[in-house]
């Protein structure tokens, strides 16, 4: 995967550039299993109709060249019996293929809402049920099973007081010293934004790695008592899915409406979790941000770990549908295991879409004979992308990186070369084309009255780029191609007085997005913004201004170093910078 090209054509970011996975129409959540003889089974939700109307069912595909191309879709449930959703899969030791789905056995039409009136959509209610097959994907067990859910307190407060189970699944199950686990939400009821209330549980087998006979695999429902894993504040917690510490402990992630996504840990198998809160990237650290959508955590045979989100995020408790928006682009942290704990690095952005409004989401991670991929869908159109392994090493890497990028660097000079001085500076690639730049600096401001322009390339005509400290201590860039002019800021108050500061901007003509990092830190909006990053018209050219650079006229702080670099840096890059600078 080329994340730090120059040519949209190559950008493999684009998810246009994937490989479709067949479909009827509607197509959720494809999950990935690898065979012992190399092939990949998808197990997906699809339908000929839009998300939830009848005829939406679960089905196989089969690849034997990592995805590339795919059998014709196979039958797990068909699309003439009850609704079957939410397919997850796992694949045993053995080579036998579990496939674990909600279904609405009962094939009820409608179900009551908060608020007493009736809705039609019925696929995320009735039981949990699953197939197995023992060829590879390519047929399923006549016969279905149930997992039995424990009721809790949010069941027996539905309309129906837990006669009838509301409920749906996330991720693929997994196993851990082994047991199976596999998370679910419950819903306690449908309404303002469809799942109107939820929380999470987990169903976990200790028998089904060793139990041949399926009838005869035990189930329990976690976590112990009345209550499952719920948000910090407001109602809505679901799409639970976990991963395992090499000390025994379980961590989990989970979407809320409140801005972030929740997490929890549990040191006793999932019979008890910490208290809910916000993700952060390290413990007692800064809150990750994140909307209502999918937000997944993996493990790999490294033992590092990846966290799929989305980087923005408002409380929309009084707005719940609005939280279901911007999915793209999606963005990835990678983390590694400190004492009991995931720490995160800062995001990389890992696929786009040349639209915005596109939503990217259910991803699944594979990793198969040295390489990475990515599964993702936006509900009409699911693909499977490679993901360049060094861009996850450089995230795994990004704690402990101190190491200055010295590729694409073009134009670079130190504190003696810069007050007030005129530099000669080399052409930068047009952003129409995919091309990006970063300028990354360090900066002293003794006061914060000291603003003023710290980098100027621009000509008469106005065309050029320029860079600005502004009164509310921020760093804003400013583009301009002669025809149409796009600006960022960095986060409020991030710029502080009487101390070194480094700022990388990074443009990346690829999804089109700005982004800040500051002090090894990539902006997310703060407090007063739902964005920390930004996004600038594909329409952009050729910013190329005057031909020379101004730097730091009329401003009374100092420049202490500066670099311009022709392409895009990683944020992982951006963090090395800073950590290289510490030592100057």
């Amino acid at each position: 995967m080329s994340n730090q090209t120059t040519n949209a054509a190559a950008d493999l970011r684009n998810i246009k550039w994937g490989h479709e996975i067949p479909c009827e129409h509607y197509c959720d959540q494809p999950y990935i299993v690898i065979t012992d003889s190399g092939e990949w089974v998808c197990v997906l939700t699809t339908g000929e109709g839009v998300e939830g109307e009848w005829g939406q069912h679960v089905v196989s595909t089969i690849s034997t060249d990592q995805g590339q191309t795919w059998s014709e879709l196979i039958d797990i449930e068909p699309a003439d019996g009850p609704e079957a959703s939410w397919v997850m899969p796992l694949i045993l030791p053995s080579g036998r293929i579990y496939a674990f789905y909600t279904y609405n056995g009962q094939n009820r039409r409608e179900v009551i809402s908060d608020n007493g009136s009736y809705i039609s959509r019925v696929d995320t209610l009735g039981d949990l049920m699953f197939k197995y097959s023992d060829d590879s994907g390519r047929s399923w067990s006549k016969e279905h099973y149930q997992v039995p859910i424990r009721n809790m307190q949010i069941d027996r407060d539905n309309p129906y007081e837990g006669e009838v189970q509301f409920f749906w699944g996330v991720g693929k199950p997994m196993i851990h010293e082994g047991a199976v686990y596999m998370g679910l939400a419950k819903v306690g009821s449908f309404g303002n934004g469809f799942m109107a209330s939820s929380e999470g549980i987990f169903v976990k087998s200790s028998n089904l790695l060793s139990e041949s006979d399926p009838a005869r695999i035990e189930w329990e429902t976690l976590p112990d008592g009345d209550k499952g894993i719920h948000a910090p504040l407001g109602k809505v917690a679901d799409e639970h899915n976990l991963v395992g510490l090499s000390d025994g402990s379980l961590y989990c992630t989970y979407r809320t409406i409140e801005g972030h996504n929740g997490q929890a840990y549990s040191r006793d198998g999932g019979h008890t979790w910490t208290s809910p809160q916000y993700a952060e990237y390290s413990p007692g650290g800064r809150k990750i941000k994140h909307p209502r959508a999918a937000n997944f955590v993996r493990k790999f045979s490294n033992g590092n770990y990846i966290l799929w989100f989305h980087n923005h995020g408002k409380d929309n408790r009084a707005t719940p549908p609005l939280a279901y928006l911007d999915r793209n682009p999606a963005w990835m942290c990678g983390g590694v295991e400190i004492n009991g704990h995931i720490h995160w690095s800062q995001p990389e952005i890992v696929l786009y879409d040349d639209e915005p409004k596109t939503r990217i989401s259910y991803p699944d991670f594979i990793e198969d004979r040295g390489k990475y991929f990515i599964s993702e869908t936006q509900k009409t159109v699911a693909r499977v992308h490679e993901v360049d392994p060094a861009l996850l090493e450089a995230m795994w890497s990004q704690h402990t990186n101190s190491q200055l990028a010295e590729r694409g660097l073009v134009f670079e000079a130190s504190q003696a070369e810069l007050g007030g001085a005129l530099a000669l500076l080399p052409q930068l690639p047009n952003l129409a084309a995919g091309g990006g730049f970063t300028v990354d600096m360090r900066l002293f401001a003794g006061s914060r009255d000291q603003v003023g322009m710290l980098l100027d390339t621009r000509g008469r005509d106005g065309k050029g780029i320029a860079v600005t400290l502004t009164e509310r201590a921020t760093v804003r860039l400013t583009l301009n191609d002669g025809r149409s002019e796009a600006s960022w800021e960095s986060d409020d108050g991030l710029i502080q007085p009487n101390a070194w500061q480094h700022v990388s901007i990074i443009v990346d003509g690829g999804p089109n997005i700005i982004t800040f990092v500051v002090n090894g830190e990539l902006g997310d909006g703060g407090k007063q913004r739902q964005f920390g990053w930004g996004r600038f018209s594909p329409h952009l050219q050729d910013v190329n201004g005057s031909g020379q650079v101004l730097l730091g006229a009329g401003w009374s702080g100092t420049i202490g170093a500066l670099r311009l670099y022709d392409r895009h840096l990683l944020t992982s890059e951006a963090v090395g910078n800073y950590r290289a600078g510490l030592s100057l």
